[in-house]
C-alpha cells in the first residue's frame, strides 16, 4: 500500500469517525429537546411528533443550504457546524429555562433552538459526504461508509441517552456532555486538516475554538448550580430540593412564616403540607372503614408516604405493599428531614425490594413498631406495639400487577394525574382490569381522579373506564385549597350492590385519629352540584385509545 493511500485512507476513517460521534450527538440533542418540550409544554407524546418532525423538516433545509458552500469552504463550514452545535446544543436547555421562568415567550425560545439544531445537523451528513468524496474512490462506497456511520452512531446516542444520560444527569449537564463531544469533532478536524495545509493559517479560527472550549466548560462545571438558580422563578417559595431522576424531577419548597411545604413532580403540585390531609384521609378513611376487612393492603404510587402514614393508623391491618416506580422518591420520603416530618416518618424500617431478572421478588417484611403511652410497670420504659408489616417496591405499577399473585383487602390508587402517556395507561380499562384481578372479593379500591370542577371531563372519563372494567363505582370530592375541588372513586366487585354500600356509609364510622375527615363530612363529599356529573361525552380511556391523554391536555384547567 503506498504512503499516499494511507494517508488517504486515515482522513476517510477519521470523517467516518467523526460522522459516527455526530451522528450520535444528534440524536441525544433531539431527544435533549423534545425533553424539554415534554416538560415544559406537557403531552409528551405531542411534544415528541412535534419536535421530532421539526427538526427533520429543518434538516431537510439544512441540507439544501449546502449546496451553497463551495468546496473550498467545506471544511470550515464542517468545522463551523460542529462548534454552532456545541454552544447552541449546549445552552439550550439553560436558555429554554430562563425564557420558561422570566418571559411568556419560552415556546419561541424553545422552537428556536430546535429549528436551529435541525438546521446544524442537515448540514453535517452532505457537507461530510462532500470532504470524503476527495478520499473515497467510488461514490458508492463514500456514502454506504458516511451513512452507515451515522445510522450506528445514532443507534449508539440512543443508548447512551437512555441508559446513562436520561438515569444520571440533569438534561442540562447531558446537553453540555453533548456539547463537548461536537466541540472535540470541531477540534480533531481543524487540528488534522490544518497539518494538512487544507486550511489557511490565521487567527480567527483558533479564538472561536478557545471561546467555544471555554464557554462550554464553563457551563458544564457551573450547570447544576445554575440549575437551582434558574428554577426559583418557576415556584413562589424558596426551594430546598430539586433532584432530578430517572423518572421525573422531584422539586420541595418552603415558606417558613407559616411552615408550608410543597411537594412537586415535574413542576406538578404533589401536595401541600398546610392542607394535604384534606387530600389523604378522605382517599385514605372511608375506604378503610367501609371494608369488613382490612388485612391486607396494596398501594400504588404515594411515593411521599403520606397515604402510607394514614394506612399504619390502623391496627387490623397487618401486612401493607406500597408500589411506586421511583426509587429516589420513596428514598427521599424514607430519608429527608422535611418529608419524613410530613409523612411521620412512615417509610421507617421498610423494606425496600426491587425487580430480581424477569419477575419481582417481594424480599424479607420488616415489622413496624410504634411507641404507645403506655409503660411497662418493671422497666418503666414505653411499650411497643406492632403496626404493620411494610413493604416498599420500587417498579412499575402495570407490570407489578401482572406479575405479582395475591390478593388484597383494600386498594389506594395515588398515581399523579394523566398528563403524560405513562401515567394515562395507568388510568386505563386494562389496567384496572389488572387491579380487579387482586382486589379480594369483600375488598374495595379508591382512585385518585383529578377535579371534577377544573377537569371535568377527565374526571368523567376515569369513572366510565372503571364501570368498563366491571366496577361498580361512587363519586366522591373535597375542596383541598392548594389543589382546589378534587375527586376520587370509590370501586368494588358488582356483587356487592350498592345499596350495601351506603348502608354502610350510613353507619360509617372512623375511630382513629383524624385531622380532618369524620363521618359526616365523608357524607358532605358524596354530594355534587346540579349536573356536576353529566356530560355528552362516552369516551373510555384504553391502551390503544388512550382518549384521557387529550382529554386531559387540552380540555382541563380551562377556568384557571
Amino acid at each position: 500500500m503506498t504512503k499516499r493511500s494511507v494517508k488517504t485512507n486515515f482522513a476517510s476513517v477519521l470523517l467516518c469517525a467523526c460522522m459516527f460521534a455526530s451522528g450520535a450527538c444528534g440524536i441525544i440533542l433531539e431527544y435533549i429537546q423534545a425533553s424539554l418540550a415534554s416538560m415544559i409544554l406537557g403531552n409528551s407524546f405531542e411534544q415528541w411528533a412535534m419536535v421530532i418532525g421539526l427538526m427533520l423538516f429543518w434538516m431537510g433545509f439544512g441540507s439544501l443550504i449546502q449546496a451553497q458552500v463551495s468546496k473550498k469552504n467545506l471544511i470550515y463550514t464542517f468545522i463551523g457546524v460542529e462548534t454552532g452545535l456545541a454552544l447552541a446544543g449546549g445552552f439550550s436547555p439553560t436558555l429554554t429555562y430562563i425564557a420558561y421562568g422570566y418571559t411568556a415567550h419560552y415556546s419561541l425560545v424553545l422552537y428556536f433552538f430546535v429549528s436551529f439544531i435541525g438546521i446544524m445537523i442537515g448540514l453535517e451528513i452532505p457537507v461530510i459526504i462532500r470532504i470524503n468524496n476527495d478520499f473515497s474512490k467510488e461514490l458508492s462506497t463514500n456514502l454506504g461508509n458516511i451513512l452507515s456511520a451515522d445510522y450506528i452512531g445514532s443507534l449508539i446516542g440512543s443508548l447512551v441517552y437512555v441508559f446513562i444520560l436520561l438515569r444520571f444527569t440533569p438534561i442540562t449537564e447531558a446537553a453540555f456532555l453533548t456539547a463537548g463531544v461536537n466541540f472535540f469533532l470541531a477540534f480533531i478536524t481543524f487540528v488534522y486538516f490544518s497539518k494538512k495545509g487544507l486550511l489557511k493559517k490565521g487567527i480567527f479560527i483558533p479564538l472561536i475554538m478557545v471561546a467555544t472550549f471555554c464557554a462550554v466548560l464553563y457551563g458544564y462545571l457551573n450547570n447544576r448550580e445554575w440549575n437551582i438558580k434558574i428554577e426559583q422563578p418557576l415556584y413562589d417559595d424558596p426551594i430546598i430540593l430539586s433532584h432530578p431522576t430517572q423518572y421525573q424531577h422531584i422539586a420541595i419548597t418552603h415558606y417558613k412564616p407559616f411552615d408550608e411545604v410543597r411537594l412537586f413532580l415535574n413542576g406538578n403540585l404533589q401536595f401541600c403540607s398546610t392542607d394535604e390531609q384534606r387530600y389523604h384521609e378522605p382517599m385514605v378513611h372511608p375506604v378503610m372503614n367501609l371494608v369488613s376487612v382490612t388485612t391486607k393492603v396494596l398501594i400504588l404510587g404515594g411515593g411521599d408516604g403520606c397515604a402510607l402514614r394514614e394506612v399504619l393508623k390502623y391496627k387490623s391491618v397487618k401486612q401493607i405493599l406500597l408500589v411506586d416506580l421511583d426509587p429516589e422518591m420513596t428514598r427521599l420520603a424514607k430519608t429527608h428531614p422535611v418529608l419524613k416530618r410530613i409523612n411521620n416518618d412512615s417509610f421507617k424500617d421498610a423494606r425496600l425490594v426491587t425487580m430480581v431478572g424477569k419477575g419481582i421478588s417481594p424480599g424479607i417484611n420488616k415489622r413496624l413498631y410504634i411507641e404507645t403511652p403506655k409503660k411497662n410497670i418493671y422497666t418503666k420504659q414505653a411499650q411497643t406495639q406492632k403496626l404493620a408489616d411494610v413493604n416498599v417496591m420500587n417498579v412499575d405499577a402495570d407490570k407489578f400487577l401482572s406479575d405479582i399473585p395475591g390478593f388484597w383487602d383494600v386498594i389506594i390508587i395515588d398515581m399523579p394525574d394523566p398528563s403524560t402517556p405513562e401515567l394515562t395507561k395507568l388510568y386505563s380499562k386494562e389496567f384496572y382490569k389488572k387491579v380487579k384481578q387482586h382486589l379480594s372479593q369483600h375488598g374495595m379500591m379508591v382512585v385518585q381522579a383529578t377535579s371534577p370542577y377544573l377537569a371535568k371531563e377527565s374526571f368523567l372519563c376515569i369513572g366510565r373506564t372503571l364501570e368498563s372494567a366491571a366496577f361498580s363505582i361512587l363519586a366522591f370530592h373535597e375542596n383541598v385549597p392548594s389543589f382546589g375541588d378534587w375527586g376520587w372513586y370509590l370501586a368494588w366487585h358488582p356483587d356487592i350492590k350498592k345499596e350495601k354500600i351506603m348502608g354502610r356509609i350510613e353507619h360509617l364510622l372512623i375511630d382513629v385519629p383524624t385531622r380532618f375527615i369524620t363521618p359526616q363530612v365523608f357524607k358532605s363529599e358524596l354530594v355534587f352540584g346540579k349536573n356536576a356529573l353529566f356530560t355528552n361525552s362516552r369516551q373510555i380511556n384504553t391502551l390503544l385509545h388512550p382518549a384521557l391523554l387529550s382529554i386531559y391536555n387540552h380540555d382541563s384547567w380551562l377556568l384557571e
